[in-house]
């Protein structure tokens, strides 16, 4: 498929001119549709909600936009359940799956209602010591074990995960949870990450239902909704297509027909906690060419680092970069494009074909609407950037302002170094 920025070089020159560079604009246009249509894919299940990941993008602007198609939101820390509960979201619409949980979170989760995912079989007994009892609604995350397949393709590996009961704590799970007072069970499984086949979500889907009817036959408990968490990605390179939802939509249809209906669990409400695929695609970084470097190699150094997108210094990801302006000219350069950060690694692309570039021109880093500005730090005192959001209109709102120096020195309490400096 091919890449196109879902800005322009004019819409770019005139942003910068109140909201300097590097920042991270996202399209709400683009979300809405997309929310839309993964409200349509599973709209045969009446109870259906996407509790959208926090961590993917945790900011309340964009939250409230996903609110509009009755988005929840899926936490798994302190910080995102406040944030939450601050946005007036209900406890039924927070999910809490974490993982090695410190006892304040659970407290808190328990405060506000959440519905707590436990990730552990020894957290049931540390759950219940921590709040008193055993919610009534509750969930478990299940971790089969060996390797995940679809058609002989081995997809991951969970049993080197450090997440999920295995299968024997989760049954034994449910009936001690049950004995505790659990009215309400959840199952819940995140198996692989950043997949775009269509086959991931149907094949998970079977194993948990097949999972859910052995369970409520063998433990009693009651099965109110199934958990297929996130995992489903999206096309960063050009050569990839991206998930069909409709058709995993209706995949996902036809397991629960043929599986839990059978059974008489047709009452069964199924849950998602996408993030990437929510938001990876309708975000960009947009950041200055500031020098140019002609030794050994070609660089292209710019206004934004890894501070401001750690994934392809820290995994090697890549993310496909547009120059604006420059968008139908030959690709007959072949830069590194780096940021500034004393760190050999603090590159957004290497041995990339591009057109020529400019001192001064704006590169579009694509798809950082998910895991980019959240994954930022302030290594070597680099600042987070801007977050912007391209309203439907053509009008930007600014959705949180760019850190300052002043930020960065506050948390050394007692010590205004701020003010020592003359500011």
């Amino acid at each position: 498929m091919k890449k196109t920025p879902f800005v322009t070089k004019e819409q770019i020159k005139e942003i910068a001119k109140e909201y300097p560079t590097p920042f991270h604009i996202y399209d709400e246009k683009g979300i809405r549709e997309n929310a839309q249509k993964l409200k349509e894919a599973f709209a045969w299940n009446p109870g259906y909600k996407e509790y959208f990941a926090v961590k993917a993008t945790p900011n309340p602007y964009i939250i409230d936009v996903l609110r509009d198609y009755g988005c929840g939101t899926d936490c798994s820390s302190l910080t995102e359940l406040m944030l939450s509960h601050a946005l007036g979201m209900k406890g039924e619409d927070i999910m809490f799956s974490s993982n090695d949980t410190p006892a304040e979170e659970f407290a808190y989760a328990a405060k506000i209602g959440a519905i707590i995912n436990l990730d552990d079989f020894t957290h049931i007994d540390f759950l219940e010591k921590t709040i008193g009892k055993i919610p009534e609604t509750i969930s478990c995350r299940y971790n089969p074990g060996g390797y995940f397949s679809i058609a002989n393709n081995i997809m991951d590996n969970p049993g080197d995960a450090k997440y999920g009961f295995t299968t024997e704590q989760i049954f034994e799970g449910f009936k001690i949870l049950k004995e505790k007072g659990a009215k309400n069970f959840g199952i819940h499984s995140f198996l692989v990450s950043n997949t775009i086949t269509n086959e991931y979500y149907l094949a998970l889907a079977r194993t948990l239902f097949e999972l859910a009817v052995k369970l409520h036959e063998e433990t009693g408990a009651h099965i109110s909704f199934i958990n297929l968490s996130g995992g489903i990605g999206i096309p960063y390179r050009p050569d990839q297509e991206p998930v069909d939802i409709m058709e995993v939509g209706e995949g996902v249809h036809k397991a629960y027909e043929e599986v839990l209906v059978p059974a008489g669990m047709g009452d069964v409400a199924i849950y998602t906690e996408l993030g990437r695929y929510m938001l990876g695609p309708y975000g960009a970084l947009v950041t200055q060419v500031l020098h140019e470097k002609h030794t050994y190699k070609e660089y292209i150094g710019v206004d934004a680092c890894a501070a401001n997108l750690m994934r392809p210094a820290m995994y090697g990801a890549y993310h496909h970069i547009t120059v604006l302006g420059k968008e139908n000219e030959p690709l007959d350069h072949v830069y590194d494009v780096t940021g500034s950060l004393c760190e050999n690694n603090d590159k957004f692309a290497i041995d990339r074909q591009l057109p020529k570039i400019d001192i001064g021109d704006y590169l579009v880093i694509h798809d950082t609407g998910a895991h980019g500005f959240s994954m930022g730090y302030n290594y070597n005192g680099r600042l987070r950037s801007a977050e912007l959001l391209l309203k439907e209109d053509g009008s930007v709102q600014l959705i949180r302002r760019a850190e300052t120096p002043k930020d960065y020195f506050a948390t050394f309490d007692g010590l205004d170094i701020y003010k020592k400096l003359g500011y």
